[in-house]
């Protein structure tokens, strides 16, 4: 059998991470000088732009597992930077919220923030960054759309989705 595979540095998963860190590399001693980590910071972003938001979406928007978020989370609370509370509907569900002082660390750290991405894209070039975004975006709605119609399906039924890989 014959299973000759792409080099590894060609690899799609790999050329994203690669990515992601030449962009992180950029935005994590800003975070830093703030005393954020960049799993931190993502909170801060998504709960910005809310007004409160229970833990499972919460973990699907910042791109966390909902272990490594219930990990961070007692962390921004002791800084005072989110409150937690339970849902008023299900007492299972947890509610978190920026608080005060997480919105005024919000507005500290995001003019710098918007400053490195100009740089960025100074550096990218902002049309070929648009492209990226766009190709991005592609890739994303292409690759979900089928996970997306077996939740849907799977919601129509009221059956739950299996989670895991693939068999």
């Amino acid at each position: 059998m014959n299973s000759r595979m792409r080099p590894f540095q060609r690899s799609l998963p790999m050329q994203l991470m690669l990515a992601r860190e030449s962009v992180m590399q950029r935005f994590r001693p800003h975070l830093n000088a703030h005393g954020l980590t960049e799993q931190q910071w993502r909170i801060v972003r998504a709960l910005n732009e809310v007004e409160a938001m229970d833990i499972a979406a919460l973990a699907r928007v910042c791109c966390l597992h909902t272990a490594s978020l219930s990990r961070t989370l007692p962390n921004l609370e002791a800084a005072g930077l989110i409150s937690r509370r339970a849902n008023k509907q299900d007492q299972r569900r947890v509610i978190v919220s920026l608080s005060a002082k997480g919105r005024k660390l919000f507005e500290t750290v995001a003019p710098q923030s918007e400053a490195i991405y100009a740089r960025l894209a100074q550096e990218i070039g902002p049309a070929r960054l648009e492209r990226i975004y766009g190709l991005l975006d592609e890739v994303i709605g292409i690759l979900e759309t089928p996970r997306a119609a077996v939740k849907s399906a799977a919601a129509r039924s009221r059956m739950p989705v299996r989670r895991g890989k693939a068999r």
